[in-house]
């Protein structure tokens, strides 16, 4: 019987675990943390159900959705989207709104969108490498400049000129200006972009239970998932061709036939003895990003509508905000207070970081304050700041050149599988980190031809319902 360690209690870990369980493989899981889920746990606070920050499920894919389905059942609710974004001291619908966009932008900065397009349109910029070059390229360099610009400098910590055209192109390929504006023109009817879907599934409980679910059903086919389980390394073999299992931080080691691995990429290759030094210099080149959640409770029912918001204003440091009491009823618990989730990004060494709860807790007061969000008066009662490490793998121009040195490395480990947003430096969402799951399962119990290295977040097999260059 094979025995297979995943690392890891995410949506990529816990779906290949629980694959793997299903069909009599003998798997363990350790995470290092006390709850499964990754950044896409639910946890009790202040009586009600809330996330880390705002995750929806959506997916044409019907390996996922099964896994949705035989998981969560019916207990879910189809929540209807409504999102804004606030720039220049003003609330944009998001996806837009055709008057919407008329009565926030004057026809000056409308000519020039359209101006800067048509530039574009007959001039445009012949391999664009960063992500100034390919959304300029797209939609116009103003229109870059007022919904791309500020928040993606705030999200990635450097210059859009800095960070590489890769990432544009896996997250919103498909979409054009001219599709945006029709999609305003006529209410996003017949948008299939998966950036601007009007309705979403979500578990009653909080994006958490598929995952508490998934670990549940993980031991009850008598696999194992073990929590606050850290793991120190990955071991290999005296040749360093072939994993044979791992080390535990407390020095237990644990032996498998094969390691899946969803712990940041970094943290595994640097784990290896032995790794060539052309390796220990590209592996040390990738870096992720850190986010800091500031949770408010606010003694008030009903604030705004909005699930979240896009905090554009190169004022402000706060980039995102989620309002959980608008998804769905259950998460409320039947309190009459809101919480809401205010998101930061930073590196681990910038001050932000190292600050103590109440200077972040006190920034976080002012600039929701700043941004206009409500004419009502916004009294918060309770406050809790969360540090997640290690959240967003950064597109660093060039960055794929170090990791293509990485994977070329790695793929000549025998039964080692990095998969995940971390495991694999991919910029995820839940649905894909759960097919890459589900894929590596498959890999493991069939030797099934599958790359897993060249799963990507294409729209094509994302939301289309195709695999697309993976199969070999």
């Amino acid at each position: 019987m094979k025995k297979v360690i995943v690392i890891g209690a995410g949506p990529a870990g816990l779906s290949c675990a629980y694959e793997l369980s299903k069909n009599e493989v003998e798997v363990i899981v350790f995470e290092a943390s006390k709850q499964v889920g990754g950044m896409a746990r639910s946890f009790d606070l202040w009586g009600q159900i809330v996330d880390l920050g705002p995750h929806r499920f959506f997916s044409k894919q019907k390996e996922i959705n099964a896994f949705f389905k035989e998981l969560v059942k019916d207990d879910f609710t189809l929540v209807n989207r409504q999102t804004r974004i606030f720039y220049n001291g003003k609330y944009f619908q998001y996806p837009l709104k055709f008057g919407n966009v008329l009565q926030n932008l004057s026809l000056i900065t409308i000519f020039q969108i359209l101006w800067d397009y048509l530039i574009r349109i007959i001039y445009p910029i012949k391999n664009p490498k960063n992500l100034e070059e390919w959304i300029s390229n797209r939609f116009g360099k103003k229109l870059y400049t007022i919904f791309f610009k500020h928040y993606s400098e705030k999200l990635w910590g450097i210059k859009c000129t800095q960070i590489d055209a890769d990432w544009a192109a896996q997250r919103i390929k498909s979409l054009s200006l001219s599709q945006a504006v029709i999609s305003a023109m006529f209410n996003n009817k017949g948008n299939k972009h998966k950036t601007l879907v009007d309705q979403f599934a979500y578990p009653n409980n909080g994006t958490g239970t598929l995952y508490e679910r998934a670990a549940k059903s993980i031991e009850n086919n008598k696999g194992k998932v073990l929590l606050k389980t850290s793991i120190k390394r990955v071991l290999l073999d005296g040749n360093s061709k072939k994993v044979y299992g791992v080390e535990l931080n407390d020095g237990v080691i644990i032996e498998a036939d094969y390691i899946v691995s969803t712990m940041p990429l970094t943290n595994l290759v640097k784990g290896f003895d032995n790794a060539p030094p052309k390796v220990d210099a590209a592996i040390n080149s990738l870096y992720f990003r850190n986010t800091i959640l500031v949770y408010f409770e606010i003694n008030e029912k009903n604030l705004f509508a909005d699930n979240w918001l896009y905090i554009h204003s190169p004022n402000v440091k706060l980039g995102r905000i989620t309002n959980f009491r608008n998804w769905c009823p259950t998460l409320n618990k039947g309190k009459e207070t809101t919480i809401l989730a205010l998101e930061y990004w930073c590196f681990e060494e910038d001050k932000l970081w190292s600050q103590k709860e109440d200077y972040i807790v006190n920034l976080a007061k002012t600039e929701l304050l700043s941004i206009n969000l409500t004419h009502k008066v916004i009294n918060i009662i309770n406050s809790k700041v969360i540090k997640v490490p290690k959240c967003y793998p950064v597109y660093e121009t060039g960055y794929q050149e170090n990791l293509d040195i990485v994977i070329n490395y790695l793929k000549n480990i025998e039964n080692l599988f990095p998969i995940g947003r971390y495991g694999s430096f991919k910029y995820n969402n839940q649905d894909h980190s759960i097919l890459m799951g589900l894929l590596a399962a498959k890999k493991i119990m069939n030797n099934s031809p599958i790359n897993l290295w060249d799963i990507n977040t294409d729209t094509e097999y994302q939301e289309e319902g195709k695999i697309k260059d993976v199969l070999i």
